[in-house]
């Protein structure tokens, strides 16, 4: 393929005229014949033309390229080793072989030109690293076209190690930096393979179906990758369009293991081909080997270089649950399958892929539940989202670092009405085999169905596992409360007992709320509620309105807004009446922009309200209608608001304590105090009565009835509250 012939005329420092005179061409009929070559693996700024309509301009440099060639190569015969030509076949590409060196290498050196990768192809590969090197030290130094060449700059660091979490494509990965925890999907970093294109996966919905191989080379990327720790170096960084937005995404090499470099084991494999930049673009440092490793699976006829037609393998979906129903008995009889994880939906949900039966089915962590994750953006978008749960988002990504596309073991036993697979699954091989199932409860990240132990059909050992998950108080049982038994309280009369309480809402001069003084409650539900209020923001979302029903309220305290939960009480047209459970008071809100589903995990059944309702014990006032019912309210909170109290209670009366109020050291009640000022006066007889029944010791409350009768007759005697007429009379009775 070597011609001697003289170079006639430049058109630029690439391109030239040459004109043949090797003899032994003469046969041949081509002695003496003209064409255009273009100088392998370089290219120059082209030279302008005065003669068109309107001259065009040259490029930076192009008349010092032209000139620098024309010294050393015009009118020369030498020697042209021909490689093949431009895609028009009609100019051919070569190399030009001067005594003094290679002119496409010095081109470089001194900056008249820019490597071409496209022509760099058709030669030998052991040429390309002389000319490499002398464009990065014309780079280094910016000579000529590369004069305000600067290296890239990356957004982030120039090499990340860290672990694999999922494979995204057959040539980007999702990468865990080392040292970070896993608490939250911004942490991973989105690396591409620099210079190297996968196939692309097809898209369901737009009907575009996959391209060949795109599923083989992920999945061989996700045997390379998946769960290992990879070192990653970045080159460079590109703006990827996503929808409307753009998305800066790292370009880099990926080491695994003895692997330098696993873009090349793809490319060598036919799985993937090498990117075709532009001249002027960054690209990996490998770049040549990886074309020499394509060139290599090209001439063996691998993968997508092979002539065979290329055949897509259907699999079996059974994520439609008709078919799931139908297939479920042959995968239960199978025993021990070796799967895939693909996806994962919940902690305790996952679609699968099970190579020996050739389907797809949707997995589920039998007699186990785990609590409802973030949706994901493309359904929140549909208005279609259910709202995370407590430890949902913690649950789901445990399962995502420990299972996702790994190669796990399942054992099938039984289908659900909705189609989906339910058993066991165990991760890891040899001594680092584990039952998952066991450790999401152990952790506290999923729970056994309750029927499920009701009815024995859950395992001992995992029931154990969540008895020790819920007394070491991890993951979701960190606020669990266990369920009082309303029947027994009703059936018991109740023991007269002293607690230390804060007013926490005054309702008028006798009903007020009260919280225990260093109830742990307290502050769990505040750390809870911050965090949900972090998580969902403060924006409104619809809800159920029932009266009665619990639900998240929006309330600015003054310093900052807030979710609290509270009690429907009425709705009113665009607004509701709620009562804040645990502080006890009451307000008007916009249903809107003020209210939201609550969590599960922060219901009152499971976290009862903090705020309980009581009322002065045998102590009756007036309303806040009435003057006499406003000084009342205002003797009690002078009396007690923001103090610590002693509260002794006797009974519950329709839902409410029936208490008396003592300041610290004193032995007078705050009730024959309010009593005494002629601000109150003692229930009837028949009201006595009635609590004297549900309490052990009704002696107990006859004494403090008769204490404050006493001080009753003493503000009548002298005249004030409500005394100051005489006696109230019948009529004030009744009201």
């Amino acid at each position: 393929n070597t011609v001697t012939s003289v170079i006639e005329y430049v058109f630029d420092g690439s391109r030239f005229r040459v004109h043949v005179t090797d003899p032994e061409l003469e046969q041949a009929g081509l002695q003496y014949a003209n064409f255009t070559l273009i100088l392998g693996g370089v290219a120059s700024p082209r030279v302008g033309n005065p003669r068109m309509d309107p001259p065009t301009q040259s490029e930076p440099f192009a008349d010092q390229a032209r000139a620098f060639v024309e010294a050393r190569l015009l009118h020369r015969e030498l020697k042209i080793s021909l490689h093949g030509t431009d895609k028009s076949g009609i100019c051919a590409v070569g190399t030009v072989h001067h005594p003094k060196g290679n002119i496409g290498v010095e081109l470089l050196k001194n900056g008249l030109a820019r490597v071409s990768d496209w022509s760099a192809r058709m030669m030998n590969p052991l040429d390309i690293p002389a000319f490499r090197v002398a464009e990065n030290n014309a780079k280094r130094t910016n000579l000529g076209v590369w004069h305000s060449y600067a290296p890239p700059q990356l957004s982030g660091d120039a090499e990340i190690i860290g672990q694999v979490i999922e494979v995204l494509t057959g040539d980007t990965i999702a990468i865990l930096p080392a040292g970070q925890a896993y608490d939250s999907e911004t942490k991973l970093k989105k690396v591409s393979l620099a210079s190297v294109r996968s196939p692309r996966v097809g898209n369901e919905r737009t009907n575009k179906p996959d391209e060949p191989y795109a599923n083989e080379c992920k999945d061989r990327l996700r045997v390379l990758c998946t769960g290992k720790n990879v070192k990653v170096t970045i080159h460079y960084e590109r703006d990827i369009p996503m929808g409307q937005n753009t998305e800066k995404r790292q370009f880099g090499t990926i080491s695994v293991g003895k692997r330098e470099d696993v873009g090349e084991v793809l490319v060598s494999e036919g799985l993937a081909a090498t990117q075709h930049h532009r001249d002027d673009e960054e690209k990996s440092p490998r770049y040549d080997l990886l074309v020499a490793a394509e060139n290599g699976a090209k001439t063996a006829g691998k993968g997508m270089h092979s002539k065979k037609e290329y055949k897509n393998n259907t699999t079996n979906d059974l994520t439609d649950p008709k078919k799931a129903k139908a297939y479920s008995g042959s995968l239960m009889r199978a025993g021990k399958l070796k799967a895939v994880v693909e996806y994962v939906f919940n902690g305790s949900r996952y679609k699968i892929f099970v190579p020996t039966e050739n389907c797809h089915i949707i997995f589920a962590l039998e007699n186990l539940k785990s609590p409802q994750p973030s949706a994901p953006s493309s359904i929140v978008s549909r208005g279609q989202a259910r709202p995370a749960e407590p430890f949902g988002d913690a649950s789901k990504r445990h399962a995502r670092l420990s299972v996702l596309q790994r190669t796990v073991e399942i054992f099938c036993k039984g289908v659900t009405m909705g189609g989906v697979i339910t058993g066991e699954l165990y991760v890891g091989g040899g001594a680092q085999r584990r039952d998952f199932g066991l450790e999401m409860v152990g952790a506290g990240l999923a729970s056994v169905d309750q029927r499920k132990i009701d009815y024995g059909e859950a395992s001992r050992t995992i029931v154990d596992a969540q008895a020790h998950a819920k007394s070491n108080k991890v993951g979701l049982w960190a606020t669990f409360k266990e369920k009082q038994e309303p029947v027994a309280k009703l059936a018991m009369k109740a023991n007269e007992k002293n607690a230390t309480v804060k007013l926490s809402e005054i309702c008028t001069g006798n009903s007020f709320f009260i919280q225990y003084a260093g109830d742990e409650a307290i502050n769990v539900i505040d750390k809870s509620m911050r965090i949900f209020t972090a998580d969902n923001g403060t924006s409104g979302a619809p809800c159920d309105l029932k009266n009665g029903k619990i639900v998240a309220a929006l309330y600015n305290d003054g310093s900052e807004k807030l979710w609290y939960r509270a009690k429907i009480l009425e709705r009113k047209g665009a607004k509701a009446k709620v009562l804040f459970v645990d502080y006890g008071n009451v307000s008007v809100v916009s249903i809107s922009t003020q209210l939201r589903p609550l969590d599960i995990q922060l219901g009152v059944d499971r976290i009862p309200a903090i705020a309980k309702e009581a009322v002065l014990a045998l102590t009756v006032t007036r309303g806040l209608d009435d003057d006499d019912g406003v000084n009342a309210a205002r003797f009690l909170q002078q009396s007690c608001w923001g103090k610590e109290m002693t509260g002794r209670i006797f009974c519950e009366n329709e839902g409410k304590l029936v208490i008396a109020l003592y300041e610290a050291n004193m032995t007078t009640s705050i009730n024959e105090q309010m009593i005494s000022e002629g601000l109150a006066r003692v229930s009837r007889k028949n009201e006595i009565d009635v609590l004297c029944e549900k309490v052990v010791r009704p002696d107990s409350l006859t004494d403090f009835a008769g204490d404050l009768s006493l001080s009753e007759s003493t503000a009548r005697k002298s005249r004030i509250g409500m005394w100051r007429y005489g006696d109230i009379g019948d009529d004030d009775e009744e009201e």
